[in-house]
């Protein structure tokens, strides 16, 4: 019998050297968590949505610390995402290749 289990996260990924490749992804606001209208914006579905500025990066991130500036208060979307899992592996290694 195969137990299919889930890797560790990747211990080298912290909050220093993060990148914060995930504030690139659109995230749908699905729950209350008390994020600021001012970084809310309508999807064409009329869903909520984080607003993403010109270039891509979630507004309620800090440019200059890679930060989440609502951290307490962000999205459940952003809750789940854990730094060094799988999916911020592969968001890491899609957005960091050297150009």
């Amino acid at each position: 019998m195969t137990v299919e289990t889930t890797p560790p996260p990747d211990t080298a990924v912290s909050c220093s050297n993060c990148k914060a490749c995930c504030c690139r992804l659109e995230v749908l606001l699905i729950t209350d968590t008390g994020v600021p209208e001012r970084f809310i914006e309508l999807d064409q579905w009329g869903g909520q949505t984080m607003e993403r500025l010109e270039d891509g990066w979630c507004s309620a991130l800090d440019r200059t610390t890679l930060k989440c500036t609502i951290y307490d208060h962000r999205p459940w979307v952003c809750r789940e995402f854990e730094m060094g899992e799988h999916e911020c592996m592969t968001e890491r290694a899609a957005n960091l290749q050297p150009d």
